[in-house]
């Protein structure tokens, strides 16, 4: 990857509860993915509650998501573990798209009020994505403990503890995503 190379790379904000510590990491991953030289933006479920039984593909929600992925070299997903797993409502989002997602990385973003910081999340969503056809890497960032990690304002307490984790998760996604992009270019 050349370093000229930009890349549109929008975070998902995987939950509509309020009262929401995911916004704050969600926050938190834009900013730093804007300093590192993605062009991004977030993308927030509450914007795309749908019911269950909605015909997901030709709704005004579908047709705008459509574009916001299909135009992106790669997806950042910041969720919080529910009992084990990921929001209904962040699957929801996600069935309502196919081709859209395929051959693009996808790199997870894993929060929690314990201490392993939605490990089990970021294991189930990494199966849904490679049944998208994404490629989710490896590597993905814990943020555990959520509700000590940042402050009054939703700023990090100690931006320090994530600085290395948050370089190497972008590095391997830039990496991905440089790739995965030459790839579907030679598909086209």
């Amino acid at each position: 990857m050349a370093k000229t190379d930009k890349f549109n790379i929008p975070i998902i904000l995987g939950t509509a509860r309020k009262g929401r510590q995911s916004e704050k990491a969600a926050n938190f991953v834009l900013g730093e993915a804007i300093k590192y030289g993605f062009e991004s933006e977030l993308i927030d479920v509450r914007d795309y509650l749908i019911r269950a039984t909605d015909n997901m593909g030709s709704s005004n929600g579908a047709k705008k998501l459509s574009q916001k992925i299909a135009s992106a070299d790669g997806l950042i997903i910041v969720s919080p573990e529910y009992n084990h797993g990921y929001p209904g409502e962040l699957k929801l989002m996600l069935d309502m798209l196919y081709e859209e997602y395929q051959h693009k990385p996808l790199g997870i973003c894993g929060i929690s009020a314990g201490a392993l910081g939605g490990a089990r999340m970021v294991e189930q969503l990494r199966l849904v994505g490679v049944e998208l056809r994404m490629a989710p890497i490896r590597g993905a960032l814990y943020f555990r403990e959520a509700q000590n990690l940042f402050d009054d304002n939703g700023k990090m307490k100690d931006i320090s503890a994530y600085a290395e984790p948050v370089k190497a998760f972008f590095d391997e996604l830039s990496w991905y995503a440089g790739a995965l992009k030459n790839e579907r270019e030679k598909l086209k």
